[in-house]
């Protein structure tokens, strides 16, 4: 995986983009505190198919993208209430293991937000295929970008006006990764012919 081309296109991007990034990650955070996190889920889905579209299109996020996923609420919502209570559990039972659980969802589902946004999947389809995009080829690779998006991420949650620039720059970094699993699949299932695709 070619890390430098992801992180210098999500530098660019970021850079080039930053106002309307920065006003979604802001709206983003409030919309979440103020639904107490019901929210949460679902506009998260518009902010990474948002940012994807920017990545692939060169599209200009729009506040409004936030609520373009609503059509998820309920599994999303769902799939979040399963997973907070997977966690609280952990942690009633002993510290690590709801550390553990946390840890694996955030990296077997990586890729799920933008499987169910583009890919139209369903919540447990998409979860197979992130499991499976996360668990097969270079996984060092998988694993780099996972600790990178949330390093990157986490460097500014101490400070919320850094938040506002880190959190985009490292989804940017993620749907760029998507994009190169997305392509790399693709020529997988359709491998060029030894003539260069050419038929007589």
């Amino acid at each position: 995986m070619d890390f430098r081309n992801h992180i210098e296109t999500a530098w660019r991007l970021t850079v080039r983009f930053i106002a309307p990034l920065i006003i979604m990650t802001l709206v983003l955070s409030v919309v979440g505190f103020l639904t107490l996190g019901i929210l949460g889920p679902v506009t998260l889905a518009g902010y990474f198919q948002s940012i994807l579209l920017m990545v692939r299109e060169g599209r200009e996020p729009r506040v409004q993208d936030l609520f373009s996923e609503m059509r998820l609420f309920f599994p999303l919502l769902g799939f979040g209430i399963v997973v907070v209570l997977a966690i609280l559990v952990g942690f009633l039972m002993l510290v690590l293991p709801g550390f553990l659980i946390a840890l694996g969802v955030a990296y077997f589902c990586l890729y799920m937000l933008p499987l169910m946004t583009d890919e139209g999947m369903s919540l447990i389809d998409a979860v197979r295929e992130s499991f499976r995009l996360t668990t097969q080829g270079q996984i060092v690779d998988q694993v780099a970008v996972f600790i990178l998006f949330v390093g990157v991420s986490a460097v500014g949650g101490s400070v919320f006006i850094a938040w506002l620039f880190t959190q985009p720059l490292a989804t940017v970094f993620l749907m760029s990764v998507y994009e190169d699993r997305k392509r790399a699949i693709l020529s997988n299932v359709h491998p060029p012919t030894s003539d260069g695709g050419a038929h007589t």
